[in-house]
């Protein structure tokens, strides 16, 4: 299996913060259950990686996770964000919403570093997430973010996502 590890992305401009992060509980996130959360507060614990646009293979016997950089043909590549977000069920009918009540089952295959990811599982966050930065240009400036190194999957048949695995840190 070919390994591609993003070394160098393309520089990208700096971009606005979609999400709006104001007006929030001071540091919720350490002390507020994720179920008890408001939809504003769920929304914001997303760090804008766009890791979870991109393809994964799952082994059926292991249900090891391996990520590749193929990604979702709603992401956009520059912003690292759903190009149709508030409809693309409609587009991507099996694409995850992700909530409180489902995160225990699909918490597996969220990336290492995803927020809802590290508080399920009772970890801090990273220093470099929008909330604790201040800004959302944190996560592509600390180089967790797949912003400027993907392909789309309609340039890539789904029998050759396998050259196009990317390492992840392990949890």
């Amino acid at each position: 299996m070919h390994r591609w590890m993003p070394t160098a992305p393309r520089r990208v401009r700096s971009l606005a913060d979609p999400i709006d992060r104001e007006g929030l509980r001071d540091q919720y996130w350490e002390r507020v259950p994720l179920h008890n959360l408001t939809k504003r507060e769920w929304e914001a614990l997303c760090d804008g990686c766009g890791k979870c646009c991109l393809n994964k293979l799952e082994d059926e016997d292991t249900r090891e996770v391996v990520f590749t950089r193929v990604a979702c043909r709603l992401f956009d590549d520059e912003t690292c964000r759903c190009s149709q977000y508030d409809t693309r069920l409609n587009f991507v009918p099996d694409c995850v919403v992700l909530t409180p009540q489902n995160l225990a089952k699909v918490a597996y295959f969220m990336p290492t570093t995803c927020a809802y990811r590290l508080l399920h599982e009772g970890k801090p966050l990273y220093d470099w997430h929008p909330l604790i930065s201040g800004t959302a240009q944190s996560v592509h400036d600390a180089g967790v973010s797949a912003q400027g190194w993907t392909v789309p999957e309609f340039e890539v048949p789904e029998e050759d996502w396998e050259d196009y695995v990317i390492e992840e840190p392990r949890s």
